[in-house]
């Protein structure tokens, strides 16, 4: 899943780079307004962390002009702002949530959680799909009745192909899920991903429809 960073702090943006990429997450990372408004133009991010002190533009004129122009990706405003009324104009902009820095990165991902869900329409932390189901909090895989937890490319894999049960995705939309801005991608990098979870919980849980892509079975 990938998540658009917007961070001018070095050392802040690194520890959440890192942080996040262990856990699934494909993280771009930006350290500029200008760079931001691009990045938001061109799409194809879940999810939004965005910080408020950015060089060029403060980051609550960047969400507003996000909202005027009809991108509706959920926003997750992460500030040293801790006043009442910066929460407030933030949530009322648009923001999906608001957390104050310090934080603990625990704390971040179960609210990344939580915005994610509310934008799929589900109320827990599991994706399902037939007899295959994915816990977005333990990265635990079950198929058939048997279980494993995945790795981080594993998961936003897996991930992937259960947000939407019987879609099939091409080789290239699974790349673009699974690794980052910059990110060097082996040829059988996918092929050998879908290997590794296959024989964990058994081959089943992916399909592969030859010259399409892959995908998992409808309910």
């Amino acid at each position: 899943m990938r998540v658009l960073l917007v961070e001018d702090d070095r050392m802040i943006g690194d520890g959440l780079s890192q942080g996040l990429a262990t856990q699934g997450y494909v993280v771009d990372w930006v350290r500029e307004a200008g760079m931001a408004e691009e990045a938001l133009r061109a799409g194809g991010h879940a999810l939004v962390l965005l910080d408020l002190g950015l060089p060029g533009a403060d980051g609550l004129c960047l969400l507003r002009a996000a909202r005027a122009s009809g991108n509706d990706t959920p926003v997750l405003i992460l500030t040293a702002r801790d006043g009442l009324d910066s929460r407030v104009a933030g949530l009322d902009l648009g923001a999906d949530d608001y957390l104050v820095k310090p934080f603990e990165t625990r704390e971040l991902l179960a609210r990344m959680r939580a915005v994610l869900r509310r934008r799929a329409g589900r109320a827990n932390a599991r994706l399902v799909a037939a007899d295959t189901e994915l816990d977005t909090e333990s990265h635990a895989l079950t198929h058939a009745g048997a279980t494993a937890v995945l790795g981080a490319r594993e998961y936003a894999l897996m991930h992937a192909l259960l947000e939407r049960p019987g879609r099939i995705l091409s080789r290239a939309e699974i790349e673009e899920r699974i690794y980052g801005w910059g990110e060097e991608v082996e040829s059988n990098a996918v092929d050998a991903l879908i290997l590794s979870i296959r024989r964990k919980v058994g081959k089943s849980v992916i399909l592969n429809l030859r010259g399409a892509g892959w995908m998992v079975a409808k309910p």
